[in-house]
């Protein structure tokens, strides 16, 4: 097998286009930037003491993994520490946050509906806000629901400053906080034209959330817990920062300092980017209930699954152009044995990607519980040495 990186140009360009938390960190004293080490020898499991061994390197708090070969989970370690500083450490079945890995949920979710006739792919954002009349700009209106998720649809790749600012401040039911930034968007012009150019966009699966609500009456969330954590039996899947305020009883994020060093951030207010763009990335879960999800995807194009026709899964993997699909990015690669779909994800504190090799039923999922370009290296190294060692040759 060749030793290419799994990861490639496409990685930075989605994390570069995850919207900031802007969170001020102070640089820290030396002794509190080591990384926290384990008491005593390294784990006797080879893939635990390969994660140690990478976590301490890059000095994460907290580093875990989950392996799927032949459509069975195969291993799942964690290392590390909950909290840098702290003395909880984490578990397989800690939860963490996937950033924009939740776009292929939502994606998932919109074909779900599409098979119930609830929506189409080709529903238009004016068919879904023609109660918004004059206010909906021209351009938008026929821009569709498959434009946006494929980041087609010429919304806006970084918010508008007076919306984000409003998001942050805003207060009530999710859907509602949703429907009112989406309103603001629609009110303008769109960045681009429809349908002429690849923007990776927030805002657009913001948009194509709230056209799901919408089309059902339901929060996005309540789709999402009832067509896909339920059926999954993702029983730790939820929305936000992991853990509970106050508490140690899940990871925390870390933010990256001004100067150097990085510094947990505690779960509450700021630990994550608002639920206006929720569709676009603030689900948590558990590794192998991710797994479960990845494992879903991967038999789905064999007709597998009981809950979406194989037509669906072949819609959502097949590139619109530019590589990317609808939640997913289509990439040759050959240990993959062909096609390889992967997505990553960062609300700035946590970072996931996930690998999936269709044609070998197997898949590769890392995280971390710090964020965009200090968990790159780490995390492409391991999923790289994952690759090399679970899957088939």
């Amino acid at each position: 097998m060749k030793t290419n990186r799994p990861f490639g140009p496409l990685l930075l360009v989605l994390a570069a286009s995850i919207l900031a938390l802007f969170l001020a960190a102070a640089a820290q004293p030396a002794d509190e930037m080591e990384p926290d080490t384990p008491q005593g020898e390294l784990p006797a499991d080879p893939t635990a003491q390969m994660l140690e061994t990478i976590r301490l390197k890059h000095k994460f708090p907290a580093l875990a993994a989950a392996v799927v070969v032949d459509g069975k989970l195969v291993a799942t370690n964690a290392v590390g520490v909950r909290k840098r500083g702290g003395t909880e450490a984490v578990t397989v079945n800690d939860k963490f946050h996937l950033g924009s890995v939740t776009k292929s949920m939502t994606a998932t979710v919109a074909a779900m509906l599409v098979e119930q006739g609830k929506i189409t792919w080709t529903t238009t954002i004016g068919d879904s806000f023609s109660d918004l009349g004059d206010q909906l700009h021209a351009d938008y209106r026929p821009v569709t629901l498959e434009q946006l998720l494929a980041h087609r649809g010429g919304a806006p790749g970084k918010a508008p400053g007076d919306l984000w600012r409003q998001a942050w401040n805003a207060s009530g039911p999710p859907a509602a906080q949703r429907l009112e930034f989406v309103h603001g968007l629609l009110s303008r012009k769109p960045e681009s034209e429809p349908g002429t150019k690849y923007t990776y966009s927030n805002q657009g699966y913001a948009i194509a959330g709230v056209m799901l609500e919408q089309a059902t009456g339901k929060p996005w969330e309540e789709l999402m817990r009832t067509l896909l954590f339920e059926p999954l039996d993702m029983d730790s899947a939820g929305f936000g920062a992991p853990a509970t305020p106050g508490q140690v009883d899940q990871p925390w994020g870390h933010s990256k300092g001004w100067l150097t060093g990085i510094k947990p951030v505690p779960p509450g207010p700021g630990a994550d980017n608002p639920p206006v763009i929720g569709p676009a990335g603030t689900v948590h879960c558990s590794l192998p209930d991710l797994a479960r999800y990845v494992m879903f995807h991967l038999t789905g194009e064999q007709g597998a699954s009981q809950w979406l026709k194989a037509e669906s899964f072949r819609k959502l993997h097949t590139s619109a152009g530019n590589d990317y699909a609808l939640g997913w990015i289509g990439l040759e690669r050959e240990w993959a044995g062909g096609r390889a779909l992967m997505h990553n994800g960062s609300n700035t504190m946590f970072y996931v990607v996930v690998w999936m090799a269709p044609e070998k039923n197997c898949a590769v999922i890392v995280a971390t519980n710090v964020g965009v370009d200090a968990a790159f290296a780490g995390c492409d190294e391991t999923a790289g040495k994952l690759i090399q060692r679970f899957f088939p040759k």
